[in-house]
């Protein structure tokens, strides 16, 4: 048994699609990021950086795994899926693992602060996360060509880049000009277990509002 501490956000909903693809049992732990539940004590001891995601496993004597590409590999490595074994092809999917926790995952992420949270509008810094973010699509982009999934067949690799990417628009950043990013998107999007973890943890009680995000910010 697993237990699935997370939120409605990209890096969580890698972890619950993880998961719901691997097909084991978990628990989930909504945690209310507004009101800084990640910050609790009881929390720190499972992650110390106070982020989600976080795993338990229950059935490694209470094992805890943070950072949302540690938890992929981990699960993928326990259960021995969607991350091949074969030396190369390991590689080349940590590669593009490590793209998207290295790159897309901090430009978006800023992208999304300066665009919708940020206290005043400061057009330099928009631009510079906006089209870094785009800059990798792009990359993205050419790696789709001729063929389905970044390393060619589906795995943790294409779950890490598909939660940031799919939500795209909420960093003001368009897909329309990148046509093998939009098929991998609706590719990735149609498969059941990804529509069952991007749909934990359900609604989370909190006034999640653009007011309250600048607040934690300048904490």
């Amino acid at each position: 048994m697993i237990d699935l501490y997370t939120a409605p956000t990209p890096n969580g909903h890698k972890a619950s699609i993880m998961l719901e693809e691997l097909g084991v049992p978990y628990t989930v732990h909504a945690l209310n990021l507004m009101a800084g539940e990640q910050k609790k004590p009881e929390y720190l001891k499972i992650n110390p950086n106070g982020r989600i995601p976080a795993i338990v496993d229950r059935e490694a004597d209470d094992f805890a795994v943070f950072e949302s590409g540690a938890i992929l590999v981990y699960l993928a490595e326990k259960y021995g899926k969607l991350l091949p074994a074969e030396t190369k092809a390991r590689s080349r999917v940590l590669q593009w693992l490590m793209f998207q926790m290295g790159g897309i995952g901090p430009m978006q992420g800023q992208a999304n602060v300066f665009h919708r949270y940020w206290h005043e509008t400061y057009q330099p810094a928009i631009d510079r996360y906006q089209n870094e973010t785009k800059r990798l699509y792009r990359v993205l982009e050419g790696q789709l060509q001729g063929q389905e999934y970044l390393c060619g067949e589906y795995s943790i690799a294409d779950i890490a880049n598909f939660t940031w990417v799919n939500v795209h628009a909420w960093a003001g950043v368009a897909v329309d000009d990148l046509p093998n990013v939009q098929a991998w998107l609706e590719r990735i999007r149609a498969r059941p277990a990804v529509q069952r973890g991007l749909a934990v943890p359900g609604k989370v009680e909190s006034k999640q509002t653009v007011e309250t995000a600048r607040t934690i910010l300048q904490r």
